[in-house]
């Protein structure tokens, strides 16, 4: 075990609009048997939140972080959409909208969850969004390419990558194939796209190692492991890793020992209780006894933790997000109650 607090990088949400929360979630989607899935894993029913309001998702992840006696903290994470010709939110183009509003105002009420922002650079006011977001203390601007329909490689949004690069804020961006909506641009996730703000020095996290899919007629992480080797501020986290789509991916990217240092802890929660998830998909390569001690422990954070030890990773590796991430919560524009969510 490491003496660093666990920080979980990659918690989602979601909303349906109750409460005022500004959130929505596309008529397609809806319609679709992911949905219900989604709810069911996040603990609630569209009734309760039509009841409660879209906080009760935040009140319950906390709730159940809490009771976690490994991990400190998670990064929930807005969701922008996409935009139109004008730099708008186009509704009818966008599968889920989680405002930055609204997760920056919950997370302040649960000393275990960070804010993590999400901003399309092609926003009329992108960069004045990127402003509001970092005083409110986000810890970094996560992406999801496919689906947002943004573009990495594109150049006209290097003034948002340069100013990423002076707040300190890490940029999370999905890495790979999008399986969770109703359509994707796969070819978005292209680690290679990626290149543009590396070169401009920002510090990029490519979500799942970029584990899965192809493009360029290659592996997309064959494109991820290039890049690492030239850019020092590339780090991936291991979210969604022990996934029954994407078995063999973890073992795979921990024979990198050089890239143990930038490998961050992440769980891509709901993910983990939604059944595609479990100890048993890895049963041949666990011993009888770990098996079933991972098994018995209820808490998801917890059996995560279990799982990934059993699978081979090292504990220095679950302190990085911490390691990562400390500037930015003790920074001037962040609050004391950050500062304790790490243990500084």
């Amino acid at each position: 075990m490491t003496d660093v607090p666990i920080i979980d990088l990659h918690c989602h949400t979601a909303g349906i609009g109750a409460g005022d929360s500004g959130c929505f979630v596309s008529p397609p989607l809806q319609r679709s048997w992911k949905y219900r899935i989604y709810l069911r894993a996040f603990g609630v029913t569209e009734a309760e939140l039509l009841r409660e309001g879209d906080g009760l998702i935040l009140h319950r992840l906390s709730r159940t972080l809490a009771a976690s006696r490994r991990v400190r903290a998670a990064v929930v994470l807005a969701m922008d959409g996409v935009t139109d010709e004008r730099g708008e939110l186009d509704r009818a183009q966008t599968e889920i909208y989680i405002p930055n509003e609204f997760i920056a105002a919950e997370v302040r009420r649960y000393p275990n969850l960070l804010f993590g922002a999400s901003i399309n650079p092609h926003r009329g006011d992108a960069l004045e969004r990127l402003e509001r977001a970092h005083a409110d203390g986000a810890v970094l601007v996560k992406w999801l390419p496919s689906i947002q329909h943004i573009d990495p490689a594109d150049r006209r949004i290097i003034p948002f990558y340069r100013r990423l690069r002076e707040l300190g804020l890490p940029l999370l961006t999905h890495t790979g194939e999008e399986s969770s909506f109703t359509r994707s641009r796969d070819e978005l996730g292209d680690p290679e796209r990626l290149r543009c703000p590396l070169q401009e020095g920002v510090t990029v996290i490519a979500a799942h190692a970029a584990s899965n899919g192809r493009n360029g007629g290659e592996p997309n992480h064959e494109r991820f492991l290039r890049l690492c080797a030239q850019f020092p501020t590339l780090y991936a986290d291991i979210s969604a890793l022990t996934q029954v789509n994407r078995l063999g991916h973890l073992s795979r990217l921990l024979k990198h020992r050089e890239l143990h240092g930038r490998l961050l802890y992440g769980t891509d929660m709901p993910l983990l209780t939604t059944g595609i998830t479990s100890p048993w998909f890895h049963a041949c390569c666990l011993p009888p006894r770990t098996l079933a001690r991972i098994l018995a422990e209820k808490n998801p954070w917890d059996r995560d933790v279990l799982l990934k030890e059993a699978l081979g990773v090292p504990a220095d590796i679950f302190g990085n997000t911490a390691r990562l991430l400390r500037p930015l919560l003790q920074g001037e524009a962040q609050t004391k109650q950050n500062e304790a969510r790490i243990g500084s």
